[in-house]
């Protein structure tokens, strides 16, 4: 379960304006696992409305399905009917694995890990739990694969988030830094091999481009960080969008704003194997 966000409300409108990123990049990550990849058996951890699962099902053999909101996972099973025996869905805490040791080629994490109550004093407790369960159920040579924004990303990367400083500064505090988090991972028994940030692709799709989307729900609902967002400080936001739209200005906004994500991305893949 996220610790801010209440994905059971949100599960229904996440799909409209929600895309996979860097797929591309998953599956020639995994393509490096133990087993052959149309064999290899993948986590999805977090797997929410299971966009990624979908994405993979064409390449890879079988996938595990891991989330602990019902409403997402719900949405997951309800779209990926299709895919039969392929994929299997639990309800599990990504950090309690319902499977034994060394049985997973693969495991992917999309967008999640800023979800954990976690304590950055402490060193990321909750972050080192997650990575040894996930060291724990991967084989040896296994491959996990990491989808998380550096800082730089998320003070850059996205138009939107100049319109709400106080919450982006709220979500770029829960995402752990890439060199602390790849010193994490090699702490659990995962040993990083690379990183890579698809600068041409948005999370929320096409639909990111929209000046005037963060005017709806349903657009808000793509992206966590409007939970953190006061309901004043929301009614601020939205009213400024209006008055630049009145004065014409809205789209040089956006624009101005959002062209710093063409050379960063919005997102950053880290690729590991296990010792």
């Amino acid at each position: 379960m996220s610790s801010y966000e209440n994905y059971t409300h949100k599960s229904g409108n996440y799909d409209k304006t929600r895309e996979p990123v860097g797929t591309e990049i998953l599956v020639g990550c995994f393509a490096h696992a133990p087993a052959p990849l149309d064999q290899t058996v993948v986590l999805d951890a977090g797997c929410g409305t299971g966009s990624y699962s979908e994405a993979l099902l064409g390449y890879v053999g079988r996938i595990e399905a891991v989330d602990m909101n019902p409403g997402m996972l719900e949405v997951a099973a309800r779209k990926l009917a299709w895919a039969g025996d392929r994929i299997s869905f639990h309800s599990s805490k990504i950090e309690e694995l319902p499977f034994e040791d060394a049985t997973l080629d693969g495991v992917m994490i999309n967008q999640v890990l800023h979800h954990l109550p976690d304590d950055a004093a402490e060193g990321f407790p909750a972050h080192g739990r997650v990575f040894r369960e996930f060291a724990r159920v991967l084989k040896p040579g296994g491959i996990l694969t990491v989808s998380t924004c550096s800082q730089e990303q998320l003070r850059r990367g996205y138009w939107h988030y100049h319109l709400i400083p106080e919450a982006a500064d709220a979500l770029r505090n829960r995402y752990v830094p890439i060199n602390e988090l790849l010193g994490i991972l090699d702490d659990c028994g995962l040993v990083p091999r690379g990183r890579f940030a698809p600068v041409d692709a948005t999370v929320q799709g096409a639909s990111y481009f929209d000046p005037r989307g963060p005017l709806s729900k349903e657009w808000r609902d793509g992206d966590s960080v409007w939970s953190l967002v006061a309901e004043g400080r929301l009614h601020r936001a939205l009213s400024r969008i209006r008055k630049l739209d009145e004065r014409g200005e809205l789209e040089s906004y956006v624009a101005r704003n959002d062209a710093p994500r063409a050379h960063i991305g919005q997102v950053t893949v880290l690729y590991a194997s296990r010792r």
